[in-house]
C-alpha cells in the first residue's frame, strides 16, 4: 500500500494552499459579513485550473484524477467555506453531469467556458417539498412539438443566481415508469430562457458568500437538444452525480476541520492563563489530540474513496461513509475550537466562529447525516 501523494498532488496541495492564503483569507471575513459573492475572486479560481480539473483537455479542463480536485476543495475549505462551496458545486454539480452525460454538442458548447471559471452552472435537484425524499420532485416537463414546456420550481441551488451563472441541470418529471413510479429527466436550462427566473436567497447561517437561489420555472420552452442524456435517465443521472458530490463535501469537511484545528492549536500555544500557554494543560492538550486523530481519520477514507473512484471501482459506500464521517468530524473540531478560543470563539474576527457556521451545512447538504446512514445501512445488507 501506497500511502504518498504524487509529484503532481503535492504541487498542487502546496498552490492551492499559497493561493488560499494570499487572495481568499484576507477578504474572507469581509465577504461574509457582507454576505457578497466574488465573481473576480471565482474568476481568478479558474485562472489558476480549479474548475474542470477532473475534465479532459478536449473541454479545456485540466485533466486530473478526482485526487487531485478533492486536495484542491480540502485547501480551499481549510481557508473558507464559501469559495470551497463554489469550486465544489461547480466541478461536481455544475460541470459533472454535462461531462459525465451531455451530447458531444453539450460539452463543447458549455464546459470550455465553465472549465475556465469564466462561468458557473447550478445543479436543480432540491425542491422546497422534495429534499431528502429526492424522488418526490413535483417539477414537471410536458412534450411541446420539437422541445419541451418546463414548470415547478427548486430551492437552495448552488451557483444558480451569479453574474457569472449560465445555466442549471434540472430534474423534471416526464412521465410514469410501469410500476406507477415517476420518470425523471434532466434538461440544460439556460439564463435567458423566457419563463426562467432565479432568485437570490440571503440571511443565511452559512456560506454566506457562496451564490445559493430559489429556481422558478413558469412555461420555459426546452429545445430537445438541450435534454440530457435520454428520456427517463435524469434519476440515474442525479444519484451518480451526488456520489461523486458526497466526495467534495468530504473534503470541506476534512479541510474546514483542519482549518479550524490549526487556528486552536496556534491559540492555544499562545494563549497564557495560570502562568502558562492553556495548550499545557491536559483538559486542551487532549481536545487537541482527538482533533488530529479525528482529521487524519477522515482524511485517509476520504482518499480511499477518491483512490477507488479513480481506478473505476464501486466507489459509493465509501463515498457515503467518507461524507457522513467528514462532515460530522468538523462539527467536533469546530466546537472544540470554539471552546478552546473561550470568549474569542465568539467572535467574528477569530474566524473559528465562521469554520462553526459553514460547517452545519456540511451535514444536511449532498444527503442528510440521517440518509448517509440508510445509504451505508443498505450497502452493508441490513
Amino acid at each position: 500500500m501506497d500511502f504518498d501523494l504524487t509529484k503532481e498532488q503535492e504541487m498542487i496541495r502546496k498552490e492551492v494552499r499559497k493561493f488560499a492564503q494570499s487572495e481568499i483569507a484576507p477578504v474572507a471575513l469581509e465577504l461574509d459579513e457582507n454576505e457578497e459573492f466574488s465573481p473576480q475572486l471565482t474568476e481568478k479560481m479558474g485562472e489558476i485550473g480549479l474548475f474542470g480539473m477532473f475534465v479532459s483537455d478536449n473541454y479545456e479542463g485540466q485533466g486530473m484524477d478526482y485526487l487531485s480536485y478533492i486536495i484542491a476543495v480540502e485547501e480551499i475549505a481549510r481557508v473558507d467555506g464559501s469559495q470551497a462551496a463554489t469550486i465544489a458545486a461547480g466541478n461536481s454539480l455544475g460541470i459533472g453531469p454535462i461531462y459525465y452525460f451531455g451530447t458531444e454538442e453539450q460539452k463543447q458548447k458549455y464546459l470550455p467556458k465553465l472549465c475556465a471559471g469564466k462561468a458557473l452552472w447550478g445543479f436543480g435537484l432540491t425542491e422546497p417539498t422534495a429534499g431528502s425524499d429526492a424522488g418526490g420532485s413535483k417539477t414537471t416537463a410536458v412534450p411541446d412539438g420539437d422541445g419541451w414546456v418546463l414548470n415547478g420550481s427548486k430551492i437552495f441551488i448552488t451557483n444558480a443566481a451569479c453574474e457569472l451563472s449560465l445555466g442549471v441541470t434540472v430534474q423534471a418529471v416526464t412521465g410514469t415508469l410501469a410500476k406507477g413510479k415517476p420518470e425523471y429527466t434532466c434538461f440544460l436550462v439556460e439564463h435567458g430562457m423566457p419563463g426562467f427566473k432565479a432568485v437570490p436567497m440571503h440571511k443565511k447561517l452559512m456560506w454566506r458568500a457562496s451564490d445559493t437561489a430559489e429556481l422558478y420555472f413558469d412555461d420555459v420552452r426546452i429545445p430537445r437538444e438541450n435534454i440530457l442524456g435520454q428520456k427517463g435517465d435524469g434519476f440515474r443521472q442525479m444519484l451518480t452525480t451526488l456520489d461523486g458530490g458526497r466526495l467534495s463535501i468530504a473534503a470541506m469537511g476534512v479541510g474546514g476541520a483542519q482549518g479550524a484545528y490549526e487556528a486552536a492549536l496556534k491559540y492555544a500555544k499562545n494563549r497564557i492563563q495560570f502562568g502558562q500557554p492553556i495548550s499545557k494543560f491536559q483538559a486542551i492538550a487532549f481536545k487537541l489530540a482527538d482533533c488530529a486523530v479525528e482529521i487524519e481519520c477522515a482524511r485517509n477514507l476520504l482518499y480511499k474513496a477518491c483512490w477507488l473512484r479513480d481506478q473505476n471501482r464501486p466507489f459509493g459506500k465509501e463515498a457515503a461513509m467518507a461524507k457522513l464521517y467528514g462532515s460530522e468530524v468538523m462539527g467536533r473540531v469546530v466546537n472544540h475550537a470554539v471552546q478552546i478560543h473561550g470568549g474569542y470563539g465568539l467572535m467574528k474576527e477569530y474566524h473559528v466562529e465562521r469554520f462553526y457556521r459553514d460547517q452545519k451545512l456540511l451535514d444536511i447538504g449532498e444527503g442528510t447525516s440521517e440518509v448517509q446512514r440508510i445509504v451505508i445501512s443498505r450497502y452493508i445488507g441490513c
